[in-house]
């Protein structure tokens, strides 16, 4: 008889036990991460009903496939900004981090906070495994810097239709930007960039092109090339591409409430179709005829919709094609550098130093020290070191917007940050 006694003991505690754990996995167990600073956790309203999908079904990798049900995208952990309230609209800014990309990501989004004017509202799609470390390393910032965001964390995930076929779209978790629309449906408009930016001027004045938008336009990009006769999508590409050098996605302004309500024109049907109903079916025609997956999606999209594209000029979005083989991005000998994209990788490798420069300039800049002696001046020492390279030769550029933004830190930190 104690025999059985013991052993229903046993089984007793074992339930117990389990509960507790799975317990704390339907609630993600987020408020242990970050250093028990007291931050609050949301869980998206659509789902705050439905734990047991959140436990379940939404903690996939994004290589499977999205839950069976039309709230495939609601997790996510929320972090509010420290101290202040704000009374200026919040800049939305999105970007999305996979695999080795979460140093690179925290550089793009230290240069964006760093210069801001009005506060950033940032939104950080990442692999689970990476979302403990931007916890750690965002709430590390000094409050004077962490009281000009707020952050959302969200999964990697697609559709539950062919999503393993849109996680290895050119590379991994990239077009994961074209869903942005869907998923952040209470966001009106958004900047999106790729974890390989560093911003030169303040978000604000990518930020105001909105107001320069007319009434059919929806997005603004710059353009891929400058020389349609070394431009790669007038030599190579087998698809429709946008204008006379197609455009380039990593820095995307996007008016997502004029995107989720447009009709698209298309060469598949002879109706206007909605973004959401318009992605897979152009997947499906082009993919054996595509190189840069996703962009080459947008490219197709813009050229039988043009008049929905505000074009900005390439000083928008400034990457080693602009100068490798001489310089040829006009806007910026006139005006600087507004926002360097250091694709190819760059910014890791020694073939060009100039872009690596910057990128370890701020990677390495503290936010208590002053930015101007210690970010500034050593950057245009480095710079100087560069010269034998074309890029190096227009090391110039990369300074000009940067010490405009850089001399008004200081003043700003002085007053209300925009709040």
């Amino acid at each position: 008889m104690r025999r059985y006694i013991r052993a229903f003991l046993v089984c007793m505690l074992f339930a117990v036990f389990s509960a507790l754990y799975v317990y704390s996995k339907l609630f993600y167990s987020d408020l242990s991460v970050g250093g028990g600073l007291g931050r609050k956790t949301f869980l998206h309203r659509a789902a705050a009903s439905q734990r047991s999908d959140i436990g379940q079904e939404t903690r996939r990798g994004p290589d499977e496939t999205g839950p069976g049900d039309q709230h495939w995208y609601t997790r996510y952990i929320m972090r509010e900004a420290e101290g202040r309230v704000w009374t200026a609209a919040p800049m939305h800014l999105a970007v999305v981090a996979c695999g080795q990309r979460l140093e690179e990501t925290l550089t793009m989004l230290k240069s964006a906070v760093m210069l801001s004017i009005k506060p950033l509202c940032l939104h950080i799609f990442a692999e689970d495994q990476l979302h403990a470390s931007f916890i750690e390393a965002l709430e590390s910032w000094p409050s004077s810097f962490r009281s000009r965001f707020n952050y959302t964390l969200y999964p990697i995930t697609f559709p539950h239709e062919n999503a393993g076929e849109w996680k290895k779209l050119f590379k991994p978790c990239a077009s994961q930007r074209l869903f942005l629309p869907l998923i952040l449906k209470e966001v009106d408009s958004l900047v999106y960039v790729d974890s390989d930016i560093l911003f030169l001027q303040p978000v604000d004045a990518l930020w105001s092109l909105l107001a320069h938008f007319n009434a059919s336009q929806l997005a603004a990009m710059a353009p891929e090339h400058e020389e349609p006769r070394i431009a790669w999508y007038s030599r190579f590409a087998r698809h429709p591409y946008y204008g006379r050098t197609g455009i380039n996605s990593g820095v995307m302004l996007m008016n997502m409430t004029r995107i989720r309500a447009t009709h698209f024109k298309n060469d598949m049907t002879s109706v206007g179709l909605r973004w959401e109903e318009l992605l897979m079916p152009l997947l499906q025609k082009y993919k054996l005829n595509m190189t840069w997956g996703d962009q080459d999606l947008l490219n197709i999209i813009f050229h039988h919709n043009p008049e929905c594209l505000l074009e900005v000029p390439c000083h928008w979005n400034y990457r080693p094609d602009h100068c490798i083989y001489g310089s040829n991005c006009g806007s910026a000998e006139e005006e600087g550098i507004f926002i360097l994209h250091g694709n190819r990788g760059v910014y890791h490798d020694l073939k060009q130093p100039a872009f690596r420069a910057v990128y370890d300039a701020i990677r390495q800049y503290s936010f208590r020290e002053d930015p101007v002696s210690s970010l500034l001046v050593p950057l245009e020492e480095e710079l100087l070191k560069t010269t034998r390279s074309y890029c190096g030769k227009s090391h110039v550029l990369f300074t000009k917007r940067l010490a405009h933004s850089l001399a008004n830190v200081n003043r700003d930190a002085q007053r209300p940050h925009g709040r």
